[in-house]
């Protein structure tokens, strides 16, 4: 099955993440979060773009007056492509100097849910936070050794949150704006590796990448495994639906530790055939 599954960029993104479709830059837009780099996709004729950063970026999210927001080691940052523009907003977490902004993504509000972990992952400091339209924060939850993937309910009632480090993705129920109930989704034995990057699909699916389990894998809402797509990196990292249809799927691995992966790194597309009829959701923009 493998075999299908095709190449988007060269192997060798030392981290690769943060996946965003952007219907407005007809792009998939991905990190490399140790190697600094933020890349685009252009799907029309395969071309791509990279763009540098100062420290390790996590990921970007548009935002609806234009730019982007994205999540740098240092916080959250404005930022402009064309030109090239970063402005840094604020630091969630002064107190924890180690910590890095890992993954992200916006619900219907408008708001901005993302997570943190330490770097390197000496101790379970990370936790959820929310940037709000006004640019104010909260943190939502925590401690997180490595907190990963949010991804919502299509109709945002939800809210799936994965700690990577202890095998544990968790859902909450989202009330007046507030992420209340926490409770376990599914936890990953050893052998499925463990928990990373999430997506929803519009048919309310949840899609998680396994780090160390080489694959991805569909999960019904009440959390049962519903199949599994193998993909020819160990380190599964993130995965997104792209597209004017939203039929397509991108997913992103890391060559750190994978010396003898020679695919490790490589931004992958899966085969609309092996979907399954599944198609995604349009990511929400940042509002303020």
């Amino acid at each position: 099955m493998t075999d299908a599954i095709l190449r988007r960029s060269k192997p060798g993104a030392a981290l690769g993440e943060g996946l965003l479709w952007s219907r407005r830059d007809a792009c998939v837009y991905w990190v490399d979060i140790l190697g600094n780099r933020l890349h685009a996709f252009y799907l029309a004729d395969g071309s791509e773009k990279t763009w540098y950063f100062p420290d390790h970026i996590g990921w970007v999210i548009e935002r609806e007056k234009g730019g982007f927001i994205a999540g740098l080691m240092s916080g959250f940052h404005e930022l402009s492509l064309e030109p090239f523009i970063l402005k840094h907003l604020l630091n969630p977490f002064p107190h924890e100097p180690g910590n890095r902004l890992n993954d992200a993504k916006a619900d219907d509000q408008g708001r901005i849910w993302a997570g943190s972990m330490h770097k390197p992952q000496e101790k379970k400091s990370g936790a959820l936070y929310r940037l709000n339209t006004d640019l104010s924060h909260i943190e939502v939850d925590g401690p997180y050794q490595v907190a990963n993937g949010p991804t919502f309910s299509p109709d945002h009632t939800k809210i799936y949150h994965t700690d990577s480090g202890e095998n544990d993705v968790f859902v909450f129920d989202i009330i007046d704006g507030e992420a209340v109930n926490k409770r376990l989704f599914v936890h990953f034995p050893d052998d499925w590796g463990s928990p990373d990057g999430m997506t929803t699909d519009a048919q309310g699916g949840i899609w998680i990448a396994h780090w160390g389990g080489g694959k991805v894998s569909r999960f019904t809402p009440d959390g049962a495994l519903d199949f599994s797509i193998a993909l020819p990196a160990k380190q599964i990292t993130n995965i997104c639906f792209a597209g004017d249809a939203l039929d397509r799927a991108f997913v992103t691995s890391a060559a750190v530790d994978q010396p003898d992966d020679r695919e490790a790194g490589t931004l992958f597309e899966i085969p609309s055939e092996l979907l399954r009829g599944h198609t995604g959701l349009e990511p929400q923009k940042f509002k303020g």
